[in-house]
């Protein structure tokens, strides 16, 4: 046997590489049916399922019988339900204790469009003393600084040193966390942030 048809001849390994890309190019219908409706945010009718997934409705209930039955075998925290003729994936009414609590915090954490504003005036200008934040805004903000702390997304960093010693005023960590932010570098530069001309 030559080199050359050695190189040529499939390995075992290859033959696991091809097989594994080969699943993974083409995923079951099954998980092609959970797949679309974790990623829909309302129900979708059996029809519409069938028409995504490229398969027949009886074979979309079916395969919807199949994955509830794995995830009580399994005790996942979600099943897929029936809703208004259509289906959707939903999560166990035990565990709503947990997601008021989620539901809770996200409306704690929206932002009115002055509190955007102040946030804003913050995260590029700090460390800021509240009058230059006021002297931006033309109002005054103690209120919203307030509310903007006990958010968690603006803490006292220091004081600045002029007279009367005033607070300075600068993001935290959560700030970074709520807008996807890896660091202050990566806010977005202010020349981005003006309007286009008309």
């Amino acid at each position: 046997m030559t080199k050359e048809h050695e190189d040529n001849t499939p390995t075992q390994e290859d033959t696991q590489e091809q097989t594994q890309f080969s699943h993974e190019a083409e995923p079951a219908l099954e998980s092609v049916v959970e797949a679309v409706l974790f990623t829909s945010d309302e129900p979708l009718s059996p029809n519409r399922l069938a028409d995504i997934v490229g398969t027949s409705v009886k074979h979309i209930r079916q395969h919807i019988k199949d994955l509830n039955d794995k995830y009580q075998a399994n005790n996942h925290a979600f099943r897929i339900e029936e809703i208004a003729g259509g289906y959707q994936i939903l999560t166990l009414s035990s565990f709503n204790p947990w997601l008021k609590k989620l539901l809770r915090v996200r409306s704690d954490s929206k932002l009115s469009p002055a509190s955007l504003e102040t946030l804003a005036i913050i995260a590029y200008k700090q460390p800021v003393i509240r009058a230059d934040i006021e002297a931006i805004r033309g109002v005054a903000v103690g209120e919203v600084v307030r509310s903007l702390m006990y958010k968690g997304l603006v803490k006292i960093v220091g004081r600045a040193e002029i007279l009367g010693r005033p607070m300075l005023y600068g993001t935290t960590k959560k700030f970074l966390e709520v807008f996807g932010l890896n660091t202050l570098k990566d806010l977005p530069k202010i020349e981005e942030l003006k309007k286009p001309p008309s």
